[in-house]
């Protein structure tokens, strides 16, 4: 389907047309029309699906015939972090080009006192739509710097990683301050039971759009190196050597990680930029900046950027440690091979990691190349999917099973059990 089959403004149509949006994706395709509708919407969907467009262009179209307040808050949109707040807020700007009078501000936390006084008096001012990460949103309500009970449209992008990041009180008290009359949208890239309680609280009679697990973009290259933690600094040295590299992202499994592989790769002269918790939001836009202008060419991150940085040309991903859930490879990984561009995905696998390196393979149905490491590098440790030589190469102190085998099954009480919703092709 074309968006000039959809039932949205012109002037809407022609800020699509400038952005070079011409066909919409399935999930924009199944509910635009039912939030045109008026109805209540649970989609189930990852990022990289076109959802951010999938609710802003109904709600902006909405908006744009006049029909609501000019003196108050019509929207708000709430999201789990800084990055994805700025964003929207970038889309709303690029969708609303063409609108007349649809105005929006964003809020969100990590900034000093400038930056909150500043929200303040934007808010006090008047928006259309407000962007907004929970706990940003908390203290200006606790300020009694905005009033919530003429929104007409309340919106929560990645709820699951909201709740993740332990705001499940804050929505519910934002959600209280809302008219009861509000149309609420909610987009999740999984259905757990907290989801479906949230979604049960603050959602009527809603319309579900369901869009299944993606897979890795065909384009993508992906393999996996099979090594001994020593090697990895050597094997992430050897492939960033390769010169025609300008747009790589390097992913690690924490902020001290990060920082270790930051010190590491700058000592030996890559043009390298860190992006984690402990840098304020200013640090952290001139680093995003910096990345998307080439001034930087390796950004070392945590998966705070996995979901939410919108970069078309990143040539590989490097999962220096291995996603302990399947579903962050996809997303880490789908950084690359965008807008049809050919990319590269390397996973650096331990023994330790062997089991989490088959949950991925069984979530995408394929089985990753494991070639021998680059020149130099040493010999790959001999894994096997049948023996799980893996977690099982040390024997225990009186010959017999190794400590992981204890408890029988195969140790399969540490397994994570995956959610019913991406495993069942008929749910």
């Amino acid at each position: 389907m074309f968006f000039d089959e959809l039932n949205i403004s012109d002037d809407l149509l022609d800020a699509l047309d400038a952005m070079n949006f011409e066909e919409c994706t399935p999930i924009q395709e199944q509910a635009i029309p039912k939030i045109l509708e008026g109805h209540d919407l649970m989609g189930i969907a990852q990022t990289g699906t076109g959802k951010t467009a999938a609710y802003l262009l109904p709600v902006l179209d909405e908006l744009s015939h006049g029909n609501y307040p000019q003196d108050s808050v019509n929207c708000i949109i709430m999201a789990p972090t800084r990055e994805l707040a700025q964003q929207i807020d970038q889309q709303v700007e690029g969708f609303a080009y063409y609108l007349n009078g649809v105005s929006s501000v964003a809020v969100y936390g990590g900034n000093d006192g400038i930056r909150f006084e500043q929200e303040r008096k934007g808010l006090e001012l008047g928006a259309d739509i407000i962007i907004a990460t929970p706990g940003r949103l908390i203290s200006h309500l606790n300020g009694g710097h905005i009033d919530l009970k003429k929104v007409s449209f309340f919106i929560l992008d990645e709820a699951d990683r909201m709740l993740d990041m332990g705001f499940y009180d804050d929505i519910m008290k934002i959600s209280s301050y809302l008219s009861e009359e509000r149309q609420t949208i909610m987009f999740s890239a999984t259905m757990p039971d907290n989801i479906q309680k949230l979604a049960q609280n603050i959602l009527h009679n809603p319309v579900e759009v369901k869009i299944a697990v993606s897979k890795p973009a065909e384009k993508i290259q992906q393999i996996a190196y099979l090594c001994y933690d020593g090697m990895k600094d050597k094997i992430v040295e050897k492939v960033l050597s390769d010169e025609t590299l300008d747009r790589v992202i390097l992913f690690g499994s924490s902020k001290m990680k990060v920082k270790e592989l930051s010190i590491m790769l700058k000592r030996k002269g890559f043009n390298v930029g860190a992006m984690h918790s402990d840098l304020v939001q200013r640090e952290r836009e001139e680093i995003m900046l910096a990345f998307k202008n080439r001034r930087i060419s390796i950004l070392i991150a945590t998966d705070i950027v996995s979901r939410g940085i919108d970069i078309d040309d990143i040539q590989m991903v490097i999962n220096y440690d291995v996603p302990r859930d399947p579903e962050d490879y996809v997303h880490r990984i789908g950084r690359t091979a965008r807008a049809n561009r050919d990319g590269q995905a390397i996973t650096l696998v331990t023994p330790h990691d062997w089991q989490h390196l088959l949950k991925i393979e069984h979530l995408i149905e394929k089985e990753i190349p494991k070639p021998d490491l680059p020149e130099g590098c040493g010999e790959k440790p001999q894994m096997s999917k049948n023996t799980l030589q893996a977690r099982r190469h040390t024997p225990g102190r009186h010959g017999g099973k190794g400590r992981h085998d204890k408890r029988g099954n195969g140790g399969k009480r540490h397994k994570k059990p995956q959610n019913k919703p991406f495993n069942n092709p008929q749910q």
